[in-house]
């Protein structure tokens, strides 16, 4: 790692920018760890991670100003504008609920994301390189970045709801709530008889476990996550008609992209018409997060296809 970081501080400070934002995050994980077990304050792990998203930010500005383009025509810089969303909407979570739980939860899928990125992935991917013809259209911005991030939502989402299970594991799930709103964990209070007067009920104040708590905040992740999918989707029909002249091709990607955006519809329509809440929607959200890998890298590593490019074949 130490001669990764002396090459590339030389010759690539796109890369080098990436490599901080990894060495930030692989700081904040066992933070997040450590205060999660203790219910302490995650505030050093949450500046960790806003660090780790200003160095990526950086690095996607330099690459576009470098290449002149917007940073996402090869799988290094979709992976590093994934690992941006995946932070930012970790962060924008952490402010509705500042619990360790979801630093600990989240940051491993930005941490593998750019891991893989700066580790895995051949040098002349993690370079820039001119766009494709394919690319080269108004439709790239468009599509590609409403795309990466309903993935980055999608994937914070799922393992939040992946958190369900392993968190309050024994405690019941008891919400009152059709999934509507934001923050309407509602429970029943309990009414007792004071001693003093029979008559007089009071209510007892009720507190959220983490487990409620988590479904929320993955609900609400996964539902922003599918409505970017469905405009992404909608663009890429777009654009497909301009670049090859069909709206659906059914592309091994495409295909699996449908099946992305059915499974998400699935999860939201048994919240919202069938009452789910809690391990059982949770069990889609998991479903759908595997299905993304395969739609986002699986379906690459086939070859095959219009979204081929940018991948280990070419290089």
């Amino acid at each position: 790692m130490v001669d990764f970081l002396l090459k590339n501080l030389s010759f690539d400070p796109v890369v080098s920018l990436g490599f901080i934002a990894f060495l930030a995050l692989l700081i904040a994980l066992p933070i997040s760890f450590w205060s999660a077990a203790g219910s302490s304050d995650s505030s050093k792990a949450r500046f960790l991670v806003v660090i780790s998203n200003l160095f990526l930010t950086s690095q996607l500005i330099l690459r576009w100003w470098q290449s002149g383009h917007f940073p996402i025509s090869n799988l290094y810089e979709s992976l590093c504008f994934l690992t941006w969303g995946c932070t930012l909407t970790q962060l924008l979570l952490e402010r509705a609920w500042r619990s360790p739980i979801v630093s600990a939860v989240a940051t491993p899928i930005s941490l593998l994301s750019i891991g893989f990125a700066s580790f895995v992935l051949p040098e002349n991917l993690q370079s820039s390189s001119p766009l494709v013809p394919a690319l080269r259209s108004s439709w790239l911005v468009m599509h590609v970045s409403v795309i990466m991030s309903s993935y980055a939502a999608l994937l914070i989402g799922s393992i939040l709801s992946l958190g369900v299970f392993l968190v309050d594991g024994k405690k019941q799930f008891n919400i009152r709530n059709s999934s509507f709103g934001s923050g309407s964990f509602r429970q029943s209070s309990e009414l007792y008889i004071d001693e003093r007067n029979e008559n007089l009920n009071s209510i007892k104040p009720v507190e959220f476990t983490n487990a409620e708590q988590l479904d929320s905040l993955s609900y609400r992740s996964i539902t922003a996550g599918f409505l970017l999918l469905t405009v992404g989707l909608i663009s890429g029909a777009v654009w497909a008609n301009e670049a090859w002249g069909s709206w659906w091709s059914w592309d091994p990607k495409e295909t699996w992209a449908l099946i992305c955006w059915l499974v998400y519809a699935a999860y939201l329509h048994t919240r919202l018409t069938r009452g789910w809440q809690g391990k059982k929607p949770a069990l889609l959200a998991i479903a759908g997060f595997f299905i993304i890998i395969i739609c986002y890298i699986g379906v690459n590593l086939l070859g095959v296809g219009l979204h081929s490019y940018g991948w280990f074949f070419d290089a």
